[in-house]
C-alpha cells in the first residue's frame, strides 16, 4: 500500500500500517563519513531524513512548512571549526550575541539568535538535546561543549517563531541536537592538536545486547587562546583568553519487542575560562539527570514521557582596567548556584486518514541566586545576594491536516503560565555595617502562542509555504536579578522586566530538480517584537560604560533568506546561503532617539558558502566561508564594526579501513575583524590550524 506523507506519520504513531507489527518511529539512515561515500549519496540521504523539531512528530523536511536546516554528522565532520557553534555559523541566520565563538567568548555572551532577532546574552532560540532543554536554566545562554561532537547524529534548526510547541526561548526558532544511537558495537575517536596549544579529543562508544543498550561519549578541549584587545590599544594587563572544558554523557536504555523504550541519561560538564586579563576568570560546573520513555499503544498512539533535574554553579570575577591598560583591580566576585527540573508528557497519533494530532503538558522550575562580593581599593566593601524562582506550566496541541493530496495544513497553539516569585536582594555595606533588604513582588504572566501553516505542492519539484505565528520569551533569572561587568562595561539587572512577545509570518518556496542535482529554497519573513529586552546605555565615559536591561517599546526584523545546493559532479557539491535582514527599533517612548536605529550586533547582509569534493573513498577536501556586513556594537549606532569575510579549509585522507587523517584551518586569510568597540576594541580569532586522526570501529 502506498503511504502519503500524512498517513506515513500516522502509521508511525500507531506502530505501522494495518496488518504490520508495531515498530519504533523510523530513524534516519546512519550517514557514512565523507571518506566512505560520495556527495551524491549524501544528498540523497538528506532528502530521506526526518525532523522532530518542527512539529514534534516525525515529518520529512520536504513536507513541513517550517524553514528547516539540517546539519548532519557528515557535514560537521568536514567543517574546519573545532567548536560546534562555529560550525553552525555556516547556517544562514545562525549567530551568537557577538562574532566571537565559544572558543574565546564569555559564556554569558553565547546566547544564540536566528534571523537577526539579536541576543543580549540570553538566547532568542530554544536549544534542545534530544528534546530536553539545553539553554542555561539561569541565564539562557548555551554551553556548546556540553554535547561531544562525536556523539551528534545531526543538528536540526527550525527558523521562525516556534513557541506554539516549545514555549519560552523559542522566540526565533529551535535548535535540536540529536544524539547518535548505537545499534551495534561501535567506537569512534576524534583527536587533534592545533595552534595556541589546543588539544581536542571527542569520543563515542556504544552497543546493544538483547533488549539493553549503552552509549557513552566524552570530550575534552583546551586552548591557550589569543589576546582579545586590538594591538593598537592593548597593554601589559591584556593576556590570552583561553578555555578548558570536559564533558561526559552516559545513556542506558531498554527496548521491548513491541518498540517501547525506557532510558536513563546522566551528563557532566566542567569548564574554566580566562577572559583576557589576569583577574577576569570564570568557571562552570554542571550536572544533569534525565529519564523517560516512549510507548506505542493502539488507543492513544505514541506516548512520550520525559523528566530531568540538574544543578550547576557559575563563578565569575570582574575587574576595572585603567585607561592605559597597565593595571586592573578586582571589582566583583560572583557565585551563581542554580537548580532546575522539569517534566513533560506528549501523545501523538493519527485520526482518520487526514489528521495527525499531537498534544502535551509541560512543567519546569528554575531557582537561582547571584551571591556577590564587591571590592574597592583592594578590599571587600560589600556583599550582595539576589535571586528568585521561576515556574512555567504549559499545555499545547497541534493538528497536521491533509486538506488534499497537494495541500497540507498545520494548526496549533500553546498556553503558558509562568510565575516569578521569591525575588529578593540583600546588600550589606562593610563601611557602614548597614544591611538593606528588598523583596520583589511575585509576578504572573501568561501567553497564548498560535500557529497556522500551509504547504502546497505545485508539482513534484516545487512547493509553496506560508506561516503565521506568535511567540514569546520570558526574561531569565539572570536578566531579572544579576548585574555583571565585562571590562569597563557595567550592565545592571532589572527585576521589573516583562516577557517579550513576537508576532511574525513568512512565505517561501522550495525547488528540487527531478534528479536531485539542484535544490533551492527561499523565504521572506517578518517578525515584530513588543517589549524586547535590550542593554540600554545610561551613561558613557572613557573609564566606565553603564547599561541596564530594559524592555524596549517595539522592534521589527524583516528580510529574505535564500539557500541553494548544486551537485555538478557525483563527487562535488556546493551550497550557498544568503540572509538579508533589517532589524530596527520601531518604538521606544522612554528614549525616542533610539527609534529607527538598527539593533546592535546584527549584520544586515550575511552570506555563506561551502564546497566539498570527495574522491571515491580515499580523500575529501572542503572549503567553507562566510561574509557579513558592518553591524553596530551599541544601541545608539555610534560604534560600527568592520565587515567580515572568513574562509575555512578542511582535508582528510583514509589511512586504512578504520583510520582517517585530517588537517583543518580556520580563518585561512587571517582576517582580523572587530568584535566589539565598547570602551576598547576587541578582535576575532586569528588563523588557526590543527591536525588529527579519526578512529572508527563498527558501523558508520
Amino acid at each position: 500500500m502506498m503511504l502519503t506523507p500524512l498517513t506515513f506519520a500516522i502509521a508511525a504513531f500507531l506502530g505501522g500500517p494495518p496488518g504490520m507489527p508495531p515498530t519504533q518511529t523510523p530513524a534516519p539512515t546512519p550517514t557514512p563519513t565523507p571518506a566512505q561515500t560520495t556527495a551524491a549519496s549524501a544528498a540523497a540521504r538528506r532528502d530521506e531524513q526526518i525532523t522532530v523539531t518542527a512539529n514534534r512528530i516525525p515529518a520529512r523536511v520536504s513536507e513541513t512548512a517550517a524553514s528547516v536546516a539540517m546539519v548532519s554528522g557528515a557535514d560537521l565532520a568536514v567543517t574546519a571549526a573545532a567548536t560546534l557553534d562555529d560550525a553552525l555559523r555556516q547556517t544562514p541566520g545562525f549567530s551568537l550575541f557577538r562574532r566571537t565563538g565559544s572558543r574565546a567568548a564569555n559564556p554569558t555572551a553565547q546566547g544564540v539568535s536566528l534571523r537577526g532577532l539579536g541576543a543580549s546574552g540570553a538566547s532568542r532560540a530554544a536549544v534542545l538535546s534530544d528534546g530536553v532543554p539545553f539553554n542555561d536554566p539561569f541565564g539562557g545562554w548555551v554551553y556548546w561543549g556540553r554535547t561531544p561532537r562525536a556523539a551528534i547524529d545531526r543538528v536540526e534548526i527550525v527558523r521562525g517563531g516556534a513557541s506554539s510547541l516549545y514555549g519560552t526561548d523559542a522566540l526565533g526558532g529551535v535548535i535540536n541536537l540529536v544524539s547518535r544511537k548505537a545499534t551495534a558495537p561501535v567506537l569512534n575517536v576524534d583527536a587533534s592538536w592545533g595552534a595556541e596549544r589546543s588539544p581536542l579529543v571527542s569520543l563515542f562508544a556504544g552497543g546493544r545486547r538483547g533488549k539493553w543498550g549503552v552509549q557513552a561519549s566524552g570530550e575534552h578541549f583546551q586552548t591557550d587562546g589569543y589576546v582579545l584587545v586590538d594591538v593598537a590599544q592593548r597593554g601589559p594587563v591584556d593576556t590570552k583568553a583561553g578555555v578548558s572544558y570536559s564533558s561526559a554523557d552516559l545513556t542506558i536504555d531498554r527496548v521491548t519487542a513491541s518498540g517501547d523504550r525506557l532510558f536513563l541519561r546522566g551528563s557532566l560538564f566542567d569548564e574554566s575560562r580566562r577572559n583576557g586579563t589576569p583577574l577576569q576568570t570564570n568557571g562552570t560546573w554542571l550536572r544533569q539527570l534525565a529519564a523517560g520513555g516512549d510507548w506505542i499503544t493502539r488507543p492513544l498512539g505514541t506516548v512520550t514521557l520525559r523528566g530531568y533535574i540538574g544543578s550547576q554553579v557559575f563563578d565569575q570575577d570582574f575587574s576595572a582596567v585603567t585607561a592605559d591598560r597597565r593595571s586592573e583591580a578586582l571589582t566583583r566576585r560572583q557565585r551563581t548556584p542554580a537548580r532546575h527540573g522539569g517534566v513533560s508528557s506528549q501523545i501523538a497519533r493519527g485520526l482518520g486518514a487526514r489528521h495527525a494530532l499531537v498534544g502535551g503538558l509541560e512543567f519546569r522550575e528554575v531557582q537561582g541566586d547571584s551571591d556577590e562580593i564587591g571590592f574597592g581599593g583592594g578590599r571587600a566593601t560589600l556583599t550582595a545576594l539576589s535571586g528568585g524562582r521561576e515556574r512555567i506550566t504549559a499545555i499545547y496541541a497541534q493538528d497536521v491536516i491533509a486538506l488534499s493530496t497537494r495541500l497540507i495544513g498545520t494548526l496549533g497553539g500553546r498556553f503558558d503560565r509562568w510565575e516569578n516569585s521569591r525575588g529578593r536582594s540583600v546588600t550589606t555595606n562593610f563601611a557602614t555595617s548597614l544591611t538593606s533588604f528588598v523583596a520583589f513582588p511575585s509576578r504572573v504572566e501568561t501567553a497564548f502562542s498560535p500557529r497556522l501553516s500551509l504547504l502546497y505542492k505545485v508539482g513534484p519539484t516545487l512547493s509553496l509555504t506560508t506561516s503565521g505565528y506568535r511567540a514569546f520569551r520570558a526574561p531569565t533569572l539572570n536578566e531579572l536579578y544579576r548585574s555583571f561587568r565585562v571590562g569597563n562595561v557595567l550592565t545592571q539587572a532589572n527585576a521589573a522586566l516583562q516577557a517579550e512577545r513576537l508576532t511574525g509570518g513568512e512565505a517561501g518556496l522550495r525547488f528540487a530538480s527531478r534528479e536531485r542535482r539542484f535544490r533551492a529554497s527561499g523565504s521572506a519573513f517578518w517578525s515584530d517584537i513588543s517589549r524586547p529586552v535590550a542593554n540600554v546605555t545610561l551613561s558613557s565615559t572613557p573609564a566606565l560604560v553603564t547599561r541596564e536591561r530594559r524592555n524596549l517599546g517595539r522592534t521589527r526584523s524583516r528580510g529574505l533568506e535564500l539557500e541553494a545546493e548544486s551537485r555538478l559532479l557525483e563527487s562535488f557539491s556546493m551550497t550557498l546561503g544568503y540572509l538579508f535582514v533589517d532589524p530596527r527599533v520601531t518604538s521606544f517612548p522612554v528614549n525616542p532617539a533610539l527609534e529607527g536605529l538598527l539593533l546592535p550586533q546584527v549584520a544586515r547582509h550575511q552570506f555563506t558558502f561551502q564546497t566539498r569534493y570527495t574522491h571515491r573513498s580515499s580523500f575529501t577536501v572542503a572549503v567553507q566561508g562566510r561574509a557579513a556586513g558592518a553591524p553596530f556594537d551599541d544601541d545608539q549606532n555610534l560604534l560600527p564594526l568592520d565587515r567580515l569575510f572568513v574562509v575555512d579549509a578542511f582535508a582528510s585522507r583514509a589511512v586504512s579501513r578504520n583510520v582517517e587523517a585530517f588537517a583543518a584551518m580556520e580563518n585561512v586569510l587571517d582576517a582580523r575583524y572587530q568584535v566589539g568597540r565598547s570602551g576598547v576594541t576587541t578582535i576575532g580569532a586569528p588563523r588557526l590550524a590543527r591536525v588529527g586522526l579519526r578512529l572508527k570501529f563498527g558501523p558508520p
